[in-house]
């Protein structure tokens, strides 16, 4: 994996949390750094309140990225795209992910728990931080919905 992103900021709610840990195992084994803004447990708690400290640490760190983590993912992805700086994407799957870079230059991926196993999320996260956004004339579409 090429030009890493300075930091890989990442929230879960309680559905997400152990989805959460995994990843942040696999990332600090490929080298990356992370910080983790909860939740800490699986006691009930809303997504926002975790997804857009994603989002807004991602907007003030143009170098990184985030990844955010509930039952559908999409909860998590609609709220980090309140924010006018992120590019949410949900992917299930690792040609998702890697469009989702590609072709949208997304910062913050969102997965949900109920859909993807922890060896398909292993192949989607690795996926997506490998992809590089491709421009060209993605750059122009980009340019029309980005921050």
């Amino acid at each position: 994996m090429t030009d890493k992103p300075t930091k890989i900021y990442l929230g879960a709610d309680h559905k997400g949390y152990q989805l959460k840990n995994k990843i942040i195992e696999w990332l600090k084994e490929w080298g990356y750094k992370t910080t983790d803004f909860g939740t800490n447990s699986d006691e009930s708690v809303d997504y926002p309140d975790f997804a857009s400290k994603v989002a807004d640490a991602v907007a003030d760190d143009a170098a990184s990225l985030g990844i955010v983590i509930c039952w559908t993912g999409n909860g998590v992805n609609m709220t980090v795209n309140k924010n006018h700086k992120i590019r949410g994407a949900l992917a299930v799957n690792e040609e998702m992910a890697r469009l989702s870079r590609a072709h949208n230059n997304a910062n913050v991926l969102a997965l949900g728990s109920q859909w993807v196993t922890e060896d398909e999320a292993k192949k989607i996260v690795k996926t997506w931080l490998a992809t590089k956004f491709e421009g060209g004339r993605h750059e122009r579409r980009v340019s029309k919905f980005s921050g």
